[in-house]
Order: structure tokens, then sequence, then C-alpha cells
């Protein structure tokens, strides 16, 4: 039976978990992710949990901070003035903005604060500074 190598396209069911026990995402309930391996679409521990494997089977991986979305990075987190943004812009805890930069890119953050003058955004990938679990079901390799 083939197994999974470098460079192979595989569909696969997962369900990852924080070490809580917390899911905080599936594809059981949409059907399986569909990716090349070594590609750089899915974070570099998935990828890695997929090599060798064969059509069928499971694994349980854990994926530490660094395989992951890496560590949390205190110079993400800035707190800004509320004239910086736009005035009619409904602001609350929990919402993601997207701003551009000054070199042209564009960035997702979070806004984690808010006061009457101030609105505390965090560009740091919301699992960041987490280990991952993933419950892993190789369906095929393309």
């Amino acid at each position: 039976m083939a197994l999974v190598k470098h460079g192979d396209t595989v569909r696969v069911h997962y369900t990852g978990t924080f070490d809580d026990g917390t899911i905080f995402d599936s594809s059981e309930d949409r059907g399986p992710l569909e990716f090349t391996v070594g590609s750089g679409q899915v974070i570099a521990g998935f990828d890695r949990a997929m090599i060798d494997m064969e059509p069928g089977q499971k694994k349980q991986v854990n994926i530490p901070v660094d395989e992951a979305y890496g560590a949390r990075v205190d110079d993400l987190v800035a707190e800004i003035g509320r004239e910086n943004l736009p005035a009619d812009l409904q602001l609350e805890v929990g919402q993601q903005l997207q701003l551009s930069l000054a070199d042209g890119e564009e960035a997702i953050v979070m806004i984690v604060d808010l006061t009457e003058k101030t609105v505390t955004l965090d560009a740091n990938h919301p699992m960041a500074g987490l280990d991952l679990n993933f419950d892993l079901q190789l369906v095929e390799i393309l």
C-alpha cells in the first residue's frame, strides 16, 4: 500500500483539540481536508504527521507550539487611539479587523480591550502559544 510522502496531495479527516479537550475544528461535518503535503497549506506539525501514513490509517498527534502557530509575541499587541479608526465603526472585544500596513501588506487583528479613548489590538494568531492535538484519518492519497 502507498505511504504519504512530501509532495503528495491527500484527503484527511481531522478533529483538532486543545489540551483541555475543547474541540476547535473538525472536518467531520464538511468532508475531508485536501492539501499537498509540504506545500505550506497547513501548519508544519500537521504536514509532518501525514508522512508515512497509509489510506485508512488513524493516529493521534500532539503538535507543539513551534510546529503550530508559534509563540505569542508581545510586540504584536498595540494600543491605539480610537481616533485612528473610522468613527462609525462599531467596536467590540473579540472582533477581528483587517488593517492596511505601511508596507502595503494587510494584517488581521483582534480587539482585545476597549476604553473610551483607546483600542487594544492583537495581531497574534488566536492559537499562538498553544500546543494542538489532532485525531487524524487519512482518507486517500490522490
